[in-house]
C-alpha cells in the first residue's frame, strides 16, 4: 500500500483556500484534515505552496495517429502534466479521422500504453457516419464533435448545416461539442482581402476574415436549434464578447443544457499581438480585440462562460510559415495554460478559486465525469502543487512540445508548477518525469 501525505499546503477547492494536509493512499485521496500523521507515509512538505485539483482540458489535438511529426499522445501528455493538466479530451481530426468505433478504440489503446495523463477521445461526426456516432457509450466516451473535421468532402463544419443539426439534436442522447463559424461570411471576407493582397494577405487580417460576425452568426444559429431540442450542447472556444452575451448565467451549472468555454489564447492575446507574433497566434476561431479579451474574462467570472480550455493544436514551424492561406492555424498550449491563467490572478483580474472552478470543477461537472475534478475524500488523487512566487522564462530549452515552439517563448511567468499527481502517482517533480504508471480512461455518468 502506497501512502503519501502532502503537508501544510494551501488547498484551493470548491470556493475555499485552507491550509490542510492531504493523505493519498494508492490512487485516491483518503483523508483531508488540518493534521495527518502516518509513519508509513512518504511526506511531501508543501509549506507555502498551493494544492489545486489537476486541470482537465476538454479540447486538445494530440495528433496521433497519422500526424505524429507534430506531436503524439506520449509527447503532448508529458507537456500537459508539466503544466498541471492531469486529464485531457482529444479531438477526432487525426488520420484517419475518428469516425468509427473501431478507430475510436484504437486511440484509447494507444493512450493506455503511452499517456501519462488521464484521457478520453471524442467521436467525430460528419454527414456519412451519424448512425455510427450515435452508438457511442456515454459512460466511456466524452462526447461527439465535428471539431477539425469537414462535414463533407468539400468543406464546412456542422454549424453551417442546420438541417443536419436538427436531425442530430433530435436523436442524440450524448453531449455534442461544436466549433461554430459561418463559412459563407469567412469566404466573403477572404475574397475581399484576396482582391487587395492576393496570396500575401497580412496575418493581422485573420481576425477580419474569421470575424466576430462569422462567429456570432454560427453560434446563434446553433444556439436556437439546440434550445428547441434541449439536448446537451457544448460550445468550443468562444472568442467574442458578442457570443458570450448569448449565454445563461442564472441556471445552476449542472442544470444547464447549453454550456461554453473560452480558450487561453483568446484570453491572453489580442489582435495587437499579430504584428509581433504573426502566424504563431493564428488560430481558428481567430484571436480578436482587447475588448473581447476583457469581455471573455468577465463572462467567465460572471458564469456566462463555464470553463477554460486550450485547443492545443501543434504544428511544425514550417507548417506555420508561408503565405496566409498556406500557414496552418493552431498552436501548442497545454504546458503553459495554467501558469498563463495565474498571470490574471497576479494582476488581480480573477481569483484562484475561480481559476480552479473553470479549469477543473466545472469541466468535471459539464461532462459528468466520475470522481475527478475536485479535492475530495474518495476521489482520484489528480493534483497539482504550484509555487505562486517562482519566476521563470519560457525558452526553447524548456519547451516540451514535440513541435518545440510556443507563442509564450520569451515570456516570464510568475508562477511555476512544482509537482503533478495523476491517480496518486507523482508523474512530474520539478522537471523530472515518472513514466512507470500510465493515466486511466476517464469515465462518465450515463445520463448527460
Amino acid at each position: 500500500m502506497k501512502k503519501i501525505i502532502i503537508k501544510n499546503a494551501f488547498v484551493v477547492n470548491e470556493g475555499t483556500i485552507q491550509e490542510v494536509d492531504v493523505l493519498i493512499v494508492n490512487e485516491r485521496i483518503e483523508k483531508i484534515a488540518h493534521f495527518i500523521s502516518d509513519s508509513n507515509a512518504e511526506i511531501i512538505d508543501a509549506t507555502g505552496l498551493y494544492l489545486l485539483p489537476g486541470v482537465i482540458d476538454d479540447q486538445v489535438h494530440f495528433r496521433e495517429p497519422g500526424l505524429t511529426h507534430k506531436g503524439n499522445i506520449a509527447s503532448e501528455s508529458i507537456a500537459a502534466v508539466a503544466g498541471g493538466i492531469t486529464s485531457f479530451m482529444e479531438m477526432p481530426n487525426t488520420i484517419p479521422n475518428t469516425l468509427t468505433l473501431e478507430q475510436l478504440e484504437a486511440k484509447y489503446l494507444i493512450a493506455s500504453k503511452t499517456s501519462v495523463a488521464n484521457y478520453s477521445f471524442f467521436m467525430g461526426i460528419n454527414q456519412e457516419n451519424i448512425e455510427e456516432a450515435l452508438k457511442v457509450n456515454n459512460e466511456d466516451v466524452c462526447g461527439i464533435t465535428d471539431d477539425g473535421l469537414y462535414f463533407n468532402d468539400q468543406h464546412g463544419i456542422l454549424a453551417n448545416y442546420p438541417d443536419f443539426l436538427e436531425l442530430l439534436f433530435a436523436r442524440t442522447e450524448t453531449l455534442v461539442a461544436l466549433h461554430c463559424e459561418d463559412d459563407s461570411i469567412i469566404y466573403k471576407n477572404s475574397a475581399h482581402y484576396k482582391t487587395q493582397y492576393g496570396e500575401e494577405i497580412p496575418v493581422e487580417f485573420h481576425s477580419k476574415i474569421r470575424s466576430e460576425e462569422a462567429c456570432f452568426a454560427a453560434t446563434k444559429r446553433v444556439f436556437d436549434i439546440a434550445k428547441k431540442y434541449n439536448n446537451r450542447l457544448h460550445y468550443f472556444h468562444i472568442s467574442t464578447l458578442a457570443e458570450a452575451n448569448l449565454f445563461d448565467n442564472l441556471t445552476p451549472l449542472r442544470d444547464k443544457r447549453i454550456t461554453a468555454e473560452a480558450c487561453i489564447h483568446h484570453l491572453f492575446f489580442s489582435d495587437n499581438d499579430y504584428t509581433k507574433l504573426k502566424e504563431k497566434i493564428k488560430w481558428n476561431p481567430s484571436i480578436k480585440t482587447k475588448m473581447d479579451n476583457d469581455g471573455l474574462l468577465k463572462a467567465l467570472i460572471d458564469h456566462k462562460i463555464d470553463i477554460i480550455a486550450t485547443d492545443h493544436a501543434p504544428h511544425t514551424m514550417n507548417e506555420k510559415s508561408g503565405t496566409y492561406f498556406k500557414s496552418l492555424s493552431g498552436g501548442p498550449m497545454v504546458q503553459h495554460a495554467l501558469v498563463a491563467m495565474l498571470e490574471f490572478f497576479h494582476d488581480g483580474k480573477i481569483s484562484l478559486t475561480d481559476i480552479v472552478s473553470k479549469m477543473s470543477h466545472n469541466v468535471a461537472d459539464i461532462y459528468r465525469m466520475k470522481e475527478r475534478g475536485f479535492i475530495r475524500e474518495g476521489y482520484y488523487a489528480d493534483l497539482v502543487l504550484v509555487n505562486l512566487q517562482s519566476n521563470w522564462e519560457v525558452t526553447s530549452d524548456n519547451i516540451l512540445y514535440k513541435c518545440k515552439w510556443s507563442p509564450f517563448e520569451g515570456y516570464v511567468f510568475r508562477s511555476k508548477v512544482v509537482n503533478t499527481f495523476v491517480n496518486g502517482n507523482m508523474v512530474y517533480n520539478n522537471g523530472i518525469f515518472n513514466h512507470i504508471k500510465m493515466g486511466k480512461r476517464l469515465k462518465f455518468e450515463k445520463i448527460r
